[in-house]
């Protein structure tokens, strides 16, 4: 689950003492294998609210608190957001069938700290241009990990998403909406917005950890909110693809803390679902 945009509302940045990284790590253990946990389960005719209810049960199984159920009011421990819907889906009683697609953003706190991941899963039967989506949208997310090191700055990972999804592919970035610091809280500064200039915005140092989530329109970038207060959808009702890591800011390369190889795993042994690839 990721942040408004509130350009100009620093705050401060909380850098992780490798002890810490190694707690965020376990929690995004749990999300991640949260998520492989709902992919093994997707099937034409299940429910949000099915998958909602598991998840709550494999998490808190696992010693985990559900991250997002009660956060500012939402009432659910998933974010699922399907076909049009970009995010902050509330899951609900409608059924999936062939030809969704189904984001699925899940949120774990364990032993204080927050871990944040998601992935846009694709059912048999989705068209193929909506699949360019997918793979697009989640190779941006890995254009813009190569940028989280130390010495780049957050307009590095910004400009590397932007570049690939809508200055190559054409394709609608979300402005609205953007990645954030995580850490003790799931919501910490800095912001990570998924465009911006290279170069600019603040310095990357060792230890900040951050969210990445690219979201991503088939269409035009802009979006409006359902008066549920949480739901938002494309403008022009064309598909959104969402994709996020957590990761820690190191020398030279990244540390990703989530990990979608479990889900990806599930997805080969699940009939229902189409692998998806990230772009390079």
């Amino acid at each position: 689950m990721h942040g408004l945009f509130t350009e100009g509302t620093e705050k401060r940045v909380y850098y992780k003492t490798d002890e810490e990284v190694e707690l965020m790590r376990q929690a995004n253990l749990v999300v991640s294998k949260t998520l492989a946990h709902v992919g093994a389960m997707l099937k034409p005719g299940i429910t949000g609210l099915e998958l909602d209810k598991a998840a709550e049960a494999f998490i808190r199984d696992h010693k985990g608190r559900p991250a997002f159920k009660g956060y500012h009011g939402f009432p659910a421990s998933l974010c699922i957001s399907y076909n049009d819907i970009v995010v902050h889906g509330i899951p609900g009683k409608r059924e999936f069938k062939e030809g969704d697609i189904v984001s699925v953003d899940c949120g774990v706190e364990l032993d204080g700290f927050f871990g944040d991941a998601a992935f846009t899963f694709a059912f048999v039967g989705v068209e193929e241009k909506t699949i360019q989506l997918l793979e697009v949208t989640y190779g941006s997310l890995y254009k813009g990990i190569e940028q989280a090191i130390v010495g780049k700055r957050i307009g590095d990972i910004s400009y590397a998403v932007q570049e690939f999804c809508e200055i190559k592919h054409k394709y609608g970035v979300v402005r609205d909406l953007v990645g954030h610091g995580i850490g003790r809280a799931l919501h910490e500064d800095p912001e990570v917005p998924n465009y911006g200039k290279r170069g600019k915005g603040m310095l990357l140092r060792d230890g900040i950890a951050i969210a990445i989530e690219p979201m991503v329109n088939m269409g035009v970038r802009n979006v409006y909110q359902e008066n549920d207060g949480w739901t938002i959808r494309t403008k022009d009702k064309l598909p959104s693809a969402h994709y996020e890591h957590s990761v820690v800011v190191r020398k030279g390369k990244a540390d990703i803390l989530s990990d979608h190889s479990f889900l990806q795993e599930e997805i080969k042994n699940n009939s229902y679902l189409q692998e998806i690839t990230p772009k390079n």
